[in-house]
């Protein structure tokens, strides 16, 4: 593949993962502090403790600016995650919205069954709220914005069948002739 047919990919990537990693940033920032009164800093060293444990929340601005940088990249890996499926299977770009909405419960539920057990995020209580808020924050947040990123770059929306010839219009008309023509020959 040559790079002028990467570059649709690497723009739904781009523009998915950069919708998400602002938009689901946002819907953390706004869900913690109503939920549990955080402030941003502290929800940033709380994602950066999956790297280095519980010494991020001493880490100040430094651990912050890690766990932003992990925020992103989690958003662009599922922003890539997408666009690659649905080079394979371009329903998924047909039906942005249901496969968007889907891959979002995806990624929530991966993150949550896989990736934090597996990290040196420290256990804590469930929240019924925060529940409620990631699963629909990643159907909104992270699902939805890579789908359709992915749809405006690669298309899906505006594939049809072939078309008929309008009424009123003749089949030669129609294909210039070469139904027709091929007819004759045969």
């Amino acid at each position: 593949m040559n790079v002028s047919a990467r570059s649709p990919i690497a723009r739904a990537i781009l523009i998915g993962g950069a919708a998400v990693a602002v938009l689901d940033g946002i819907d953390a920032i706004v869900a913690y502090k109503l939920v549990l009164g955080f402030e941003p800093i502290p929800i940033y060293q709380f994602v950066a403790s999956g790297l280095v444990g519980p010494s991020a929340f001493a880490g100040g601005l430094a651990s912050a600016a890690l766990g932003l940088a992990v925020h992103v990249l989690v958003a662009f890996s599922a922003a890539a995650a997408f666009t690659v499926a649905s080079l394979r299977w371009p329903a998924l770009r047909r039906h942005a919205g249901a496969a968007g909405a889907t891959h979002g419960i995806a990624v929530y539920a991966f993150m949550n069954a896989v990736v934090i057990p597996l990290s040196r995020i420290p256990p804590g209580p469930f929240s019924l709220p925060l529940f409620v808020n990631g699963v629909v924050g990643h159907v909104l947040f992270v699902g939805l914005p890579v789908a359709y990123a992915a749809r405006a770059f690669l298309g899906g929306a505006g594939e049809r069948r072939p078309e008929r010839a309008p009424l009123g219009v003749t089949e030669s008309a129609a294909d210039g002739g070469d139904a027709r023509r091929a007819r004759s020959t045969a």
